[in-house]
């Protein structure tokens, strides 16, 4: 079904949208260019860390996989951060939109047993 793939495509351009928010927050901090630098390039670092520890591939491809409950934690904690980035960089409507988005893409990844 189209509808199933174009879903998954959206979570891997959110996942992508998680880090090109948190890199945003940090160049946008009112801060030392070192500082915004180091803010810039570490926030996705850690965020990739996070990631290929506990979420990666569905939790397959990952160190810790996580599932049940401890994965909608981390989903949550993970797309929320990236709206969170983007709420503190000052882009709140993009921030609400990236969030909706998030919450129709698990919806529906519930409901077609894509998780």
């Amino acid at each position: 079904m189209i509808a199933k793939g174009a879903n998954m495509v959206l979570m891997f351009i959110l996942e992508l949208g998680v880090l090109a928010s948190a890199g945003y927050w940090g160049f946008t901090l009112n801060a030392h260019w070192a500082v915004k630098v180091l803010a810039g390039l570490g926030a996705p670092a850690l965020f990739i860390a996070a990631w290929a520890l506990f979420g990666a591939g569905g939790g397959a491809n990952a160190t810790y996989p996580l599932t049940g409950a401890a994965r909608v934690v981390l989903e949550i904690l993970w797309f929320g951060g990236g709206a969170l980035a983007l709420y503190a960089a000052g882009q709140a409507r993009v921030a609400a939109v990236f969030a909706v988005l998030f919450v129709v893409n698990a919806v529906l990844r519930i409901v077609w047993k894509q998780v």
